[in-house]
């Protein structure tokens, strides 16, 4: 049933969002550049709202997102179950399972850091 909703709710955006592409280009380029001032993406110099602006609200915009939200319902966390079995990448750049890694009774640890 969640998989039905956010498949209605994302085809009603990508939809609405197509449309006003069509009807109004510089009111939504306007909006897609404040969107992209959230996500710094604006701030790379060799990255123009030319080569990825048009490609919202395409097919391909509507798969993408279906997939990231469907993939998200599988990986909600709840206190006292058991943790979700998330796909990750190892350094060798392999797509493993974060189950994986579990080696007999011995608690597996995560550590998160980032390199700014």
């Amino acid at each position: 049933l969640q998989k039905i909703l956010i498949l209605l709710h994302v085809t009603t955006c990508a939809v609405v969002g197509k449309t006003l592409m069509i009807l109004f280009p510089n009111a939504m380029k306007r909006y897609i550049l404040k969107q992209g001032k959230k996500s710094r993406m604006n701030e790379n110099p060799k990255f123009s709202y030319e080569n990825w602006g048009p490609t919202f609200f395409s097919f391909k915009y509507l798969l993408f997102v279906l997939k990231v939200k469907w993939k998200r319902l599988e990986d909600e966390a709840y206190e006292g179950h058991p943790a979700p079995n998330t796909p990750v990448v190892a350094f060798n750049g392999e797509v493993r399972h974060l189950l994986d890694f579990m080696q007999d009774n011995r608690p597996l640890i995560l550590n998160f850091g980032s390199c700014t």
